[in-house]
């Protein structure tokens, strides 16, 4: 069965288990958290996957959409996702390759919305997290969204950050973080 977006447009995903999609339980939530930030926005989508949830974005209005996966697969599945649902005025990118590294490509940037969804055993909430605050890569206004487990992770002090609310959806949780003030 294909996953579905916001205005129930299928997107294409990977077979088997190669990347986790969002629970469409998990997307509505969020978008609902965030909705009238949506329009307009900035979004980066770290660990995209099937790009699920810069698609959402994008058919919500989203200005731009930047992605990064590791994996070749997933990427051509994500630039064929966004293509199918990307307006002419909005853009969006996929880069391929290590998280961490790719971060550091896109110093001066600044996102109003960042979604993160690693693989939940990979060990990379941490070093992803530090990296988004000491590159300061998330708007004044901005908030970082991490999808996770407890068994994998518990949400943690991060410095630069402020760690905000946290949601629970069964067995997979969401929380918030937002720039310190300076």
């Amino acid at each position: 069965m294909p996953l579905r977006i916001h205005g129930n447009r299928a997107i294409k995903t990977l077979p088997g288990q190669t990347t986790r999609p969002t629970p469409a339980r998990v997307r509505e939530a969020l978008f609902n958290i965030w909705q009238g930030t949506i329009a307009g926005c900035r979004w980066l989508d770290l660990c995209a996957g099937s790009g699920a949830m810069g698609a959402e974005a994008l058919s919500r209005g989203a200005q731009r959409v930047v992605g990064i996966e590791a994996l070749g697969k997933a990427c051509a599945i994500v630039q064929t996702n966004w293509q199918m649902v990307a307006k002419p005025h909005q853009s969006f990118q996929i880069i391929k390759g290590d998280v961490v590294r790719q971060l550091q490509h896109l110093q001066g940037e600044s996102f109003d919305h960042i979604y993160f969804d690693p693989p939940y055993a990979s060990g990379l909430y941490g070093p992803v997290l530090n990296a988004i605050a000491t590159q300061n890569l998330l708007s004044p206004q901005g908030e970082i969204a991490v999808e996770y487990t407890p068994i994998h992770w518990q949400p943690a002090v991060i410095t630069g950050l402020t760690l905000g609310r946290e949601k629970r959806y069964g067995t997979t949780g969401l929380v918030f973080y937002q720039r310190d003030e300076p």
